[in-house]
């Protein structure tokens, strides 16, 4: 009886002995994940008090050289007028020529689309391939976009926290916590990345919060977003106002959704319903604002990089009028004399 006794003892000691290492354990790796947390940042929480919404172009530099913007811009021009495959070989090496000397020269535009290259190569064809994709020189710009406080260099740094390349050690945590800090100084893609995670949470208000900061410095995917939503609630004035507004910012898919409501073999697939409160809004099948959107998405396709600030000139909601279009670059946005801005 009493050596029963002993070896009931003996396993209640190391039943407890287990728990409680396991207990120590678990606090030890949660003590562990916090340290992995950057000095600055904080650990992103889904049911914390949203970020304050900030500009991402307050964190770039007030001056931007001309000379530097000048090769960069019309680098990123030649780069974005043709499919990639169409590009020569001479022409890819001029669009990285150009892009590393104005990076070389400061620019931060030309950083972060040297970095983009860095990280997808240039060059998909044998015949006109001219870098290699080198994830570590990439992550190191990104780095010191961090250091000058970018709002852009944070998410791509979590990016690279969340896939763990370019010498980054992949941790879900960390890369959270630097989309919450970009978020926080007005990265558009941290803001629509909170956004989808505040809708699975079904924080519906903090979803829009996050879309609406990103829409309000121009982002074409948030406006794209906030049509769906409004499209959705059948709420068609919103939805038009928000997918004009997308188009006007470069978003393809916006346009396509326009181009798909003056159809008129979508039109037909309506419901009724529906017909007659666009009707009361004066949209109506219409071939020639249809073959006008599909011009500006197929363009968009091409290029997201434009910005269709006159749009609303030539390919005006309903009830205007159309009036007379000479092609997609009547709706681009002019070159400005200005000093070059971010």
């Amino acid at each position: 009886m009493k050596e029963k006794i002993r070896q009931y003892v003996y396993i209640a000691g190391a039943l407890a002995a287990i728990v409680t290492g396991a207990c120590f354990f678990r606090l030890h790796l949660e003590h562990l994940k916090m340290q992995t947390i950057p000095s600055g940042l904080q650990a992103f929480d889904v049911n914390d008090p949203i970020p304050t919404c900030g500009r991402w172009k307050d964190t770039m530099p007030k001056f931007r050289d001309p000379a530097a913007y000048d090769l960069y811009i019309n680098a990123r021009k030649l780069w974005r007028s043709k499919i990639a495959w169409q590009l020569t070989r001479q022409e890819f090496l001029s669009i990285l020529h150009d892009v590393q000397t104005a990076a070389g020269q400061g620019d931060w535009g030309a950083r972060a689309l040297l970095a983009h290259f860095y990280r997808s190569g240039l060059g998909p064809l044998d015949s006109n391939h001219v870098l290699d994709i080198d994830l570590d020189k990439s992550v190191n710009i990104v780095r010191e976009a961090v250091a000058a406080g970018q709002a852009w260099g944070y998410y791509d740094l979590g990016v690279a926290h969340e896939q763990g390349y370019g010498g980054t050690v992949q941790n879900e945590q960390v890369a959270w916590a630097y989309y919450l800090k970009a978020a926080k100084l007005g990265s558009p893609d941290a803001l629509m990345a909170l956004a989808s995670t505040y809708q699975k949470a079904e924080r519906r208000d903090a979803e829009i919060a996050m879309i609406m900061c990103a829409y309000n410095q121009d982002h074409g995917p948030a406006a794209h977003k906030l049509g769906i939503k409004a499209d959705l609630r059948k709420n068609f004035a919103k939805a038009l106002e928000y997918y004009q507004a997308g188009t006007r910012f470069g978003s393809k898919g916006s346009a396509a959704v326009l181009r798909q409501i003056f159809d008129i073999e979508e039109w037909n697939s309506r419901e009724k319903q529906d017909q007659n409160a666009l009707k009361e809004l004066g949209v109506l099948p219409d071939p020639e604002r249809k073959s006008r959107y599909d011009q500006i998405s197929d363009a968009l396709e091409l290029n997201p990089d434009l910005k269709l600030s006159r749009l609303d000139r030539v390919v005006p909601l309903p009830p205007a009028e159309l009036p007379a279009w000479n092609g997609i670059q009547d709706a681009v946005e002019p070159e400005s004399d200005a000093p070059p801005t971010y």
